[in-house]
């Protein structure tokens, strides 16, 4: 059995692959499974805590281009997060 391809393994796929997890479940990407929208902000939530986590601790250890793609993709998904939740609230 041929072993499948995957994309190589360094810190800014990492956590490319945990923002599109997060964006999955604030319903921005589309549930293969059950082909439709499949929002959990609890694991959304539990994602982006994981990706601020990795930031502070990998702090003065990335270079200019990983720091700068951590915090967009935590700002990207910390605003939605907010829109979603107030939105639930009206």
């Amino acid at each position: 059995m041929a072993e499948t391809e995957h994309p190589t393994v360094n810190f800014s796929n990492f956590v490319v692959s945990l923002a599109s997890s997060a964006m999955h479940h604030l319903g921005e990407a589309p549930d293969p499974v059950h082909r439709g929208e499949n929002v959990d902000l609890g694991l959304a939530r539990h994602t982006i805590d994981v990706l601020g986590l990795l930031r502070d601790k990998t702090k003065g250890n990335l270079d200019q281009e990983e720091e700068r793609l951590i915090e967009t993709l935590l700002f990207d998904l910390r605003t939605k997060y907010v829109e979603i939740v107030k939105s639930q609230q009206v």
